[in-house]
Parts: C-alpha cells; sequence; structure tokens
C-alpha cells in the first residue's frame, strides 16, 4: 500500500495536468464518469494515503488500497478504473477505490495530521496520543488520525530508529520518548520520499524484512501485532518494551 510519501511523488507526477481540460473519461469505476468531461482540473493535493483531483465543486478521492497503480501517457492491459485524456495526453488509475465528493477538500481534511504537509502539527500529534488509552505503539502509528500517511514500512523503520519495541504502550513512553517518536515519524516520512524519488529506499531499510539487527547482529523477529495486525520486524535486544505498571 503507498504510504503518504509516494502519494505526494504522484502529486508532483500530476502537476503539468493543473487547468487542462478533460476531453474525455473512462473507466470501471461507480462514479458519475460521464461529469468529469469537458471540465478543468483545478487542482492535486494528497492527504495521507489519500490522492485528490480537485475540480471547483468537487473532488475525487482515490486510495490506492493495496495493489493499486497509476500510469501516464502508457496504459495496462487491464482495464482502468479511471482514465482521463486530454489534448495529446493522458493518465490513468487502476485496482484502487474511487469516491466522488461533493465541495472543497479543504472543509473536509485535517491537514495538520498530514506526515507531509507543510503544515504538520507535531503538537497536535503529541496531544491526540496522549489522549488514547493502551495502545500499542505499533498501532499508534498506523493511525490516521495521528499520522495521516504513515504506513507499515515507515512504522517498522521508526519503531526501530527511536528504539522502540512495537508492543510498548504508548501511555508508558516518557515526554522525551514521546518526542521522539513523534518527531521521528515526520523526519523518515520526509527521508521516505527523499529516497523514493531516487529510487533507494529498499537499500536503506534498516529493520524491515531484514533478517538481521544492524545494531545488536542478532536474528530480527518477524511477527504481526497489535489491533492492526500488520507485519512487524523488530529487534529484541535493543528495542524497549515500555509497559504501563
Amino acid at each position: 500500500m503507498p504510504e503518504g510519501p509516494s502519494i505526494v511523488i504522484i502529486k508532483e507526477e500530476l502537476a503539468p495536468f493543473i487547468g487542462k481540460k478533460i476531453l474525455k473519461a473512462e473507466g470501471n469505476s461507480k462514479i458519475d464518469i460521464p461529469r468529469l468531461e469537458k471540465l478543468k482540473i483545478k487542482d492535486f493535493k494528497s492527504w495521507g494515503k489519500h490522492f485528490l483531483i480537485c475540480f471547483d465543486d468537487f473532488y475525487l478521492r482515490i486510495h490506492l488500497l493495496m495493489f493499486g497503480t497509476y500510469r501516464i501517457n502508457e496504459r495496462k492491459d487491464t482495464a482502468p478504473r479511471l482514465m482521463l485524456k486530454f489534448r495529446g495526453s493522458e493518465f490513468s488509475f487502476y485496482t484502487c477505490s474511487i469516491k466522488l465528493i461533493e465541495g472543497d477538500p479543504n472543509e473536509h481534511y485535517d491537514w495538520d495530521a498530514d506526515i507531509m504537509s507543510d503544515t504538520w502539527d507535531k503538537t497536535k500529534a503529541i496531544n491526540k496520543i496522549k489522549k488514547l488509552k493502551k495502545v500499542m505503539a505499533c498501532d499508534v502509528l498506523l493511525n490516521q488520525d495521528v499520522f495521516a500517511g504513515v504506513g507499515n514500512i515507515i512504522k517498522n523503520e521508526v519503531l526501530f530508529r527511536t528504539k522502540i519495541h512495537p508492543e510498548s504502550i504508548v501511555n508508558a513512553l516518557s515526554q522525551t520518548k514521546l518526542n521522539a517518536l513523534v518527531k521521528d515519524a515526520r523526519d523518515y516520512s520526509l527521508q521516505f520520499y527523499v529516497w523514493k524519488k531516487a529510487f533507494v529506499l529498499k537499500k536503506n531499510w534498516l529493520i524491515y524484512k531484514k533478517g538481521e539487527c544492524p545494531r545488536c547482529k542478532i536474528k530480527t523477529v518477524r511477527t504481526y501485532c497489535g489491533k492492526t495486525d500488520r507485519l512487524t520486524c523488530y529487534c529484541a535486544k535493543c528495542q524497549k518494551l515500555y509497559q504501563v505498571k
């Protein structure tokens, strides 16, 4: 599932289509596709794992789910969920969820929660976490209301970098440790973006899907934990388990 930094990259790659008129709209999505024809794209936005195509009175929310893809000026063999054609160019989305939402996205989204946004608010994130009860660190990082855009790769890498066991209870973290967790979620997401654009993201993974801890040189633990039940890789030695006493 593409994480926040990857959605920002999609937004950048499609930026040349802003202001262009849609000559033809096709696809097997259940939205009102003919409504898009003859309209000009007002803007593209990203919020967490959501990619938004904005028009004057409504917008399309695209979620790439686990296996969604997109193409610019080329096509896959499978049918697109949505294909937008312009004069001399086109782009398509495949295997994704698409919803047409009336109104302005600024009325529906908290941009301060988007880990990649220029208005990302660390203090708000910390305050949200403090209101949670006995939630595991592995779950809070995937909570899109707190860290919109953080996915499983970022989760694993941030927990390793901050030396926090994934099953640690966030209420048991010291203020210093909590600050470090929130700060690194942002810092690593920005670094993820740089590595992804340079096609070297996987080369820079420290713990995710790795067999050995680069710090302790012992076998890593691979499991599925928390309510999110996502693949979690960690070192049982250097990642400390914080529990409520």
